[in-house]
């Protein structure tokens, strides 16, 4: 009898002792994991402001035109600074009503995403001769910076036919001559809608209705296609950037005939459609269309406060 009260006892103590080393190991797993999970929120808790800080957020500056101006190199130029980030492609917000009705949530989506401090950059040439434009960027932000390059009226012109005429030839559409579009019954057709374009003055006169002059900086598309980087110096100025883009960022690529971009040892090229050989237009009819922008281009430097060498 006394032997099986002392084995009794003794299982007793050993079950004692197996409970608390299991009580032990429980606590202690417990006090890992409360330690892991505190330590997690944490690293979380400092990853979240810098994650929180990128964004999408709407253009403090917008290309509004003109097409076929140079408006795809002043953006990618721009690109080169730092504290740039551009949308890669045109949004016509502003000047198609389907988009415009989808609302600023829409538009903000289309943005880069960008940390504080660096500035949004869209560009749409449309919006330069869009009517409806000017207001509805105004609502957008009254302080939105605007650029507008510009190049010869005459040139743009050609150079806006030679891009429709190349898109209906890869779809086997048929088409009209430029100069049988250009002129009728030997004088300019002013309804033709690339000519239509070219009248800068009459397109400005609507954006400065609603905005100062000063919130428009004017880019001369013909000598950044010369030297870049004097007007992407004045462009940097005119944005409130620090001087970021340099001589150095550009180089002139002999084959392609324009400069190409250099930016930390790698280089880029604008695609195959910039510097495309323009359609023929006759000699006659071109001295014709550069008697026809005479007046329109010197109300256009009135209201700019400079001239341009054109035609």
């Amino acid at each position: 009898m006394l032997w099986t009260v002392l084995l009794a006892l003794l299982l007793l103590l050993l079950l004692q002792t197996q409970l608390s080393v299991c009580f032990r190991e429980l606590r202690s797993g417990v006090s890992n994991t409360a330690a892991y999970s505190s330590s997690s929120s944490s690293s979380s808790s400092s990853s979240s402001p810098s994650h929180n800080s990128t964004q999408q957020r709407l253009p403090g500056a917008i290309i509004i035109g003109v097409r076929k101006g140079g408006t795809r190199a002043l953006l990618e130029m721009l690109n080169l600074h730092p504290d740039v980030e551009v949308a890669k492609a045109e949004v016509h917000y502003f000047n198609v009503d389907e988009h415009y009705r989808r609302g600023l949530a829409w538009y903000r989506a289309q943005m880069p995403f960008t940390v504080p401090g660096q500035l949004t950059v869209e560009k749409t040439p449309g919006y330069f001769a869009a009517p409806q434009a000017p207001a509805r960027v105004w609502d957008m932000n009254p302080a939105v910076r605007l650029l507008l390059i510009v190049r010869d009226p005459a040139e743009r012109l050609v150079s806006d036919y030679t891009q429709v005429l190349h898109n209906r030839l890869t779809r086997n559409k048929p088409y009209q001559s430029l100069e049988e579009l250009l002129i009728r019954h030997g004088h300019i057709d002013s309804g033709y809608k690339a000519l239509q374009r070219s009248l800068y003055h009459q397109h400005l006169a609507r954006w400065l209705e609603v905005f100062p002059r000063e919130q428009i900086h004017v880019v001369d598309g013909d000598a950044l296609i010369r030297n870049p980087f004097p007007e992407l110096r004045k462009a940097e100025r005119f944005l409130d950037l620090s001087p970021r883009i340099s001589p150095n960022n550009f180089y002139y690529n002999t084959t392609k005939g324009f400069y190409c971009l250099l930016s930390a040892g790698h280089d880029k090229c604008l695609d195959e459609s910039k510097g495309r050989p323009h359609a023929p237009l006759s000699a006659q009819a071109f001295k014709k269309l550069c008697r026809y922008f005479r007046k329109p281009n010197k109300l256009f430097f009135e209201m700019v406060g400079r001239s341009f060498s054109w035609c």
